[in-house]
């Protein structure tokens, strides 16, 4: 078995355009072809993180069966998604970073057009994409609503205050701006529409690639799935708002985006609500 390039701490690196960020949990099934699919893509020039959070399967025995000099390999012991994000974000040696979770595949082309529209669009500080859902063997099954209906940074910013419509795994941030906001760790689990919360109120601009780039894959174990299955998704919304409020009002902050956070907050109560006693009737 050929032995991932391991860089110890401490190694100098040349600049380069892109650091990917691909943190890893118990995802041997599905790890190699996603790392396969980042490997592959038409733009080259990047560095991979793959940051394995203390799996306990044979992730790590399928990440050191590969031999490519972009790659870097971080194991830690389990800290969560949030503290392991903020580790990679830290060893990030790229002018922007891109986001993928260890079950998904990047289209060839993803690096290359998302990096070309920052390029082309200096004001942009995070693009995301299109993303389509395919299961366990890998076969399309559907498309996010919210997803396509919102790719433009007047929509994004309308529809943010009430629900998420950005696909974490699909996005590419310019890197000073993610080490400037990072993840909060008191949002586990929501980690992401806190941060677009956070970066939409400090005013910064999102927008997406019109076009399908990354393939989300849903399973039995995914996030996503547990997620749809486990929680009230409203009951989950309006406490990420609430702490993002709190945290910003702590900070003396208050805008006409934090205004209509309340407004998606106070809807996602009664949503939340409504569906809770629905559950039990």
């Amino acid at each position: 078995m050929q032995k991932t390039l391991f860089l110890p701490v401490g190694t100098e690196y040349k600049h380069m355009r892109l650091t990917v960020l691909l943190p890893v949990y118990n995802s041997a099934a599905f790890i190699a072809a996603t790392m396969q699919s980042i490997l592959s893509q038409t733009e080259g020039d990047f560095e991979l993180l793959v940051l394995n959070d203390g799996s306990t399967d044979e992730s790590e025995q399928v990440i050191r069966s590969f031999s490519d000099s972009r790659i870097r390999y971080f194991h830690h012991p389990n800290m969560g998604l949030v503290g392991t994000l903020n580790r990679g974000i830290a060893e990030a040696k790229g002018t922007y970073i891109a986001r993928i979770d260890a079950d998904d595949l990047c289209l060839p082309e993803r690096f290359a057009k998302q990096a070309a529209w920052l390029e082309a669009y200096p004001q942009t500080a995070l693009v995301g994409c299109f993303i389509t859902f395919i299961n366990e063997q890998g076969v399309e099954t559907g498309t996010w609503p919210a997803d396509r209906q919102n790719y433009t940074a007047a929509q994004i910013r309308q529809t943010l205050p009430y629900a998420n419509c950005i696909a974490h795994p699909g996005i590419m941030v310019r890197t000073a701006v993610l080490k400037q906001y990072l993840y909060n760790p008191a949002q586990q689990h929501i980690e992401d529409y806190d941060l677009w919360l956070r970066m939409q109120a400090g005013g910064e601009v999102m927008e997406k690639v019109p076009e399908t780039l990354l393939l989300y894959r849903v399973h039995s174990a995914s996030i996503t799935a547990v997620n749809l299955k486990r929680q009230n998704l409203f009951f989950k919304q309006f406490r990420c708002k609430r702490r993002f409020l709190a945290a910003r009002l702590a900070k003396g902050a208050f805008n006409g985006f934090d205004a209509r956070v309340v407004a998606g907050m106070c809807k996602d109560g009664v949503t939340g609500i409504a569906k809770w006693i629905k559950q039990r009737m």
